[in-house]
């Protein structure tokens, strides 16, 4: 679409069409990532044909300085699950539980089933498993440990957009696991599950998924059940993060550790699905065909926002996505990591699908809150997304082998 094609009238049309005020979770301005080795993500055999047992056999690290699973070329599948901590819950049964997660984890990402598999042979392919573990305000709570809350880590507001079910809102402790394989990832969610059951109680999952592994390059950048091109604006080399996502070493235990908002967004796809290209891109502020910005060619063109077409209108216009939650940056961007999820169709025939959006900042307050604040008063996309559910983690950093995840917070 050309300014040319941006007439006065029909821009005011599509505006018409889109008016309202939603943010699609809080943010175009930051997205996938590509950091890590994307060559896991294609394994190809000397015909060119995808091998799948290459695929199925193939890991991630576990060990090291930051989780894995944030910087982690984003897997096919995905699941979130939150847990309520059992009363009496200290401490000690925190150094406990998190010992039991690690080791298991540790074991299932290297392809090998934890002592207490109760299906080992479940556990032999990893499939670039990963596991991530994410503390909510609950456990500082429990544990008496609210003076080691990191700053800048706190609860989104609610917005007047939101929608928020109690079923995906909140939670004391977060499993984060990834995987190019359904069924290794659910083995790995039963089993953890399990293991802390005596500390922890499931209150919601969350399953989501990108494309199948091996389906199209793992370098382009993915698409969302909109249709729209979806995490241009990542952190996309190691300073990057650096700046944007761990946090920095004065940061005493939590130095390379990283804060997780998650929100579960709804899409009403059937009325989305009713507008033209055009509506769609004046909603997005790119174009739907590459991902350009509408002042641009190319999906990494940085947008003009004061680019003004033939017909004095702007190119961008003003309550564009892309528009809104650029002006809202008040801080560094942050990294987002999206699963798109699909709950069928009801007997109304209407699509029940959406975003699980998953957003990770070195600091919530200065990077995060001022996207969101500006995309929840006059993104247009709002009138096609439900923000259901919320919830905020600390993501501790990595450990070494003998240790385990939080152990820079609890010894």
């Amino acid at each position: 679409m050309t300014d040319g094609h941006l007439s006065r009238r029909r821009f005011l049309a599509g505006a018409g069409a889109i008016a309202g005020s939603v943010a699609l979770g809080g943010a175009a301005g930051a997205t996938i990532s590509r950091v890590a080795d994307e060559s896991s993500r294609n394994v190809t055999g000397q015909n060119g044909t995808n091998n799948h047992n290459a695929t199925f056999g193939s890991r991630e690290p576990f060990y090291g300085a930051h989780q894995s699973g944030v910087a982690t070329a984003t897997q096919a599948v995905g699941a979130f699950a939150g847990f309520t901590l059992l009363p009496g819950f200290d401490v000690d049964a925190a150094r406990r539980m998190l010992r039991v997660i690690t080791e298991s984890s540790a074991k299932l990402t290297a392809g090998e089933p934890p002592v207490s598999d109760n299906d080992p042979e479940l556990a032999t392919g990893p499939a670039r498993l990963t596991v991530t573990v994410g503390l909510g305000p609950g456990f500082f709570s429990a544990t008496a440990l609210e003076s080691k809350i990191p700053r800048g880590f706190r609860v989104i507001p609610h917005y007047d957009i939101d929608r928020l079910m109690p079923e995906w809102t909140g939670g004391d402790l977060l499993l984060q696991i990834g995987s190019d394989d359904s069924l290794v990832l659910a083995h790995a969610l039963r089993h953890l599950t399990r293991s802390i059951r005596s500390f922890a109680t499931p209150s919601w999952v969350q399953r989501g998924f990108t494309r199948a592994s091996g389906m199209g390059n793992p370098s382009v950048t993915p698409r969302n059940l909109m249709g729209q091109i979806d995490g241009t604006a990542n952190p996309r080399n190691e300073l990057d993060f650096s700046t944007q996502v761990w946090a920095p070493a004065e940061s005493g235990w939590f130095d390379g550790g990283t804060m997780l908002v998650l929100r579960r967004i709804a899409m009403t796809l059937d009325p989305w699905d009713s507008l033209e290209v055009s509506g769609k891109e004046m909603a997005i502020g790119r174009r739907l065909s590459n991902g350009a910005p509408l002042t641009g060619s190319q999906e990494f063109d940085v947008p003009d926002l004061g680019a003004v077409g033939s017909n004095g209108l702007p190119v961008i216009p003003p309550f564009a996505h892309i528009r809104k939650a650029r002006e809202g940056a008040a801080g560094p961007p942050f990294l987002r990591r999206s699963l798109n999820y699909d709950d069928g169709i009801n007997a109304k025939g209407e699509t029940s699908a959406g975003l699980i959006f998953a957003a990770y900042a070195a600091d919530i307050e200065r990077q995060y809150i001022p996207v969101q604040n500006a995309l929840a008063k006059q993104d247009l996309l709002n009138k096609w997304t439900i923000p259901v559910g919320s919830a905020v983690f600390v993501i501790p950093p990595g450990c070494s082998e003998g240790g385990f995840i939080g152990d820079t917070l609890l010894t």
